[in-house]
């Protein structure tokens, strides 16, 4: 395919989104399976301007005066891409499978992009109704946090320390020309492409074998804020796919016990290949059963209870543009719900002297701070840290994190740290 037959296949998705409030994701996939005549290639290409075109969804409409596929698909061109208006047109000749010429009206708006009038929303390219969440968050900031979370993010790789050192894996990898991550001890950052293309990782022998393991450098970092060591008992109690199991049983030396659960057992699946791919030998999988509690033998026991909560995954928009403009508030209420009833089952498990780690990938209060000052005024048993000691126990005294509201955990951003939004709060409980 041409890169124009792309853009007008892109364009034809992003429709089929819009019409069939479909998640961007299965409009691709239904795309390729209609369309065998395109290659991988091809349909990388396709997702990559779809998904360029969901993350200035906002900003690009603002400015071509349409919120139309055709004119959010114009938009990531010149915002995203950076194509001139020249190149551009040239691409819209409407010849063979190019998209329709450009209109006069098109011609102009692409001449005339400004943003500078733009309100806060439409700037940041995020639901208007999130608007005073993000102000709370971030106050004047805000604008250029959100901006940052519209932005693409670039393959990041977390060496497992179980099997390699970083500079083993920088020379493994050194085809694909890695760069330590600025923060992360033992990450590794691959720039995508111009076209926002990464490479195919899943083929590399140095992860095939274990060496390295797919992780952005901010699920790195609150990892190693959890502070597991070396013949602690920790419970991951919201495992998934077991990204921050594999970081904590390294940082462990496979040494203790982790206890890796979920409450939906489907989201499990990926751990055991990849606990066996890592070599770690100090993890248990404890799948939910039922109405059996797998966890009842863990109460009072742990030293370590990791809450990756469940949340809305606005820390996670770089990656996953096409959610921003799928979420509801309905699902911010359902998240807190959730988050509530995580820690205070993790409550149960952990012992006298031990502590929570409390995480999200969002950026809200209502998910972070707010769900922190909830637990503990029905806990008088349990304190916040300071989590700039953590930070300096875990070794990374000079991350530059935002502090949580009133001083109440970490939070990353892709604006401050380079990284998805995270947060971070350890909960200690009284000995």
């Amino acid at each position: 395919m041409t890169p124009a037959a792309r853009i007008s296949a892109a364009i034809d998705v992003l429709a089929t989104i819009e019409t069939d409030r479909r998640p961007a994701g299965d409009a691709l996939r239904d795309w390729g399976r209609a369309n065998r005549f395109a290659g991988a290639r091809d349909r990388a290409a396709i997702a990559s301007l779809v998904y360029d075109a969901l993350r200035k969804r906002a900003s690009s409409a603002f400015f071509m005066g349409a919120d139309t596929p055709r004119a959010r698909m114009l938009g990531a061109l010149r915002q995203t891409r950076g194509l001139a208006d020249a190149e551009i047109a040239a691409l819209f000749s409407g010849e063979r499978h190019a998209p329709a010429p450009l209109t006069e009206d098109e011609r102009g708006a692409l001449a005339n992009a400004d943003l500078s009038a733009a309100p806060a929303h439409v700037a940041g390219d995020f639901p208007e109704w999130l608007a005073p969440h993000f102000a709370r968050a971030f106050g004047a900031d805000a604008v250029g946090e959100t901006q940052a979370l519209a932005a693409r993010a670039p393959v990041d790789l977390r060496v497992n320390a179980l099997k390699a050192t970083r500079e083993k894996a920088l020379a493994a990898l050194a085809h694909l020309h890695p760069a330590p991550t600025p923060h992360a001890p033992l990450g590794l950052r691959i720039a995508i492409g111009e076209d926002g293309r990464g490479p195919a990782l899943a083929a590399e022998p140095a992860y095939v074998k274990g060496l390295v393991e797919i992780q952005d450098e901010g699920s790195q970092l609150v990892a190693r804020l959890a502070c597991a060591r070396p013949g602690e008992q920790v419970l991951d109690l919201c495992a998934g796919g077991g990204g921050k199991t594999l970081a904590m049983a390294a940082d462990m030396d496979n040494r203790g016990q982790i206890y890796a659960t979920d409450a939906d057992g489907r989201r499990l699946m990926p751990i055991y290949d990849r606990l066996e791919r890592a070599g770690v030998r100090n993890a248990q999988v404890r799948a939910p059963k039922g109405a059996q509690d797998v966890l009842a033998d863990l109460a009072a026991r742990c030293d370590l209870v990791l809450v990756d909560a469940p949340c809305t995954g606005v820390g996670a928009w770089r990656r996953n543009p096409d959610a921003k403009w799928r979420m509801r508030p309905g699902a911010l209420e359902q998240r807190i719900k959730d988050q509530d009833e995580t820690l205070a089952r993790a409550a149960g498990c952990v012992k006298p002297g031990g502590r929570i780690v409390y995480i999200t990938c969002s950026l809200l209060c209502e998910e972070n701070e707010d769900r922190v000052r909830a637990f503990l005024a029905g806990r008088e048993d349990f304190a916040p840290a300071d989590m700039r000691d953590v930070a300096r126990a875990a070794g990374l005294e000079n991350l530059p994190a935002r502090d949580g509201e009133n001083g109440l955990g970490l939070l990353l951003t892709p604006a401050r740290t380079g990284t998805d939004g995270f947060y971070v709060c350890t909960l200690k409980r009284a000995g």
